[in-house]
């Protein structure tokens, strides 16, 4: 399962506007999405899935919060609320689309859909 969005904005902060944010505990479906992102010109870069951070987002009300407990982190939160949603025997993927999905000069770029079109044709040349 791969999945694009962007939560908060906070992979801006690390990564620019030119650059999305992976995470991902399956190094081989990272390996597969870098892969493809070269083919296609869309920047990816590989982020932790800091398991550390997973306290930071347990809530006293709700199941889950979606923001941390801290300021600082904030991608990485991101990314384990929404592993949360997703089977633990299914490799999944988030990718933090928050910067190039948006250019000030022409506005929507359409980042991704490149990148996703071209996983799922390497997966069925398999």
């Amino acid at each position: 399962i791969i999945e694009l969005s962007t939560l908060t904005g906070a992979c801006m902060i690390s990564l620019g506007s030119a650059m999305a944010g992976l995470w991902t505990d399956y190094d081989g479906l990272a390996t597969k999405l870098q892969s493809a992102a070269s083919s296609t010109g869309d920047k990816v870069w590989r982020m932790p899935m800091a398991k550390e951070y997973k306290d930071q987002i347990k809530s006293k009300i709700a199941d889950l919060r979606n923001l941390g407990t801290v300021r600082y982190g904030g991608a990485i939160h991101a990314a384990l609320f929404l592993q949360e949603f997703v089977s633990k025997d299914k490799p999944f993927a988030h990718i933090d689309m928050a910067g190039p999905v948006w250019s000030n000069k022409i506005g929507a770029t359409g980042y991704g859909a490149k990148l996703v079109t071209e996983w799922v044709c390497s997966e069925s040349r398999k």
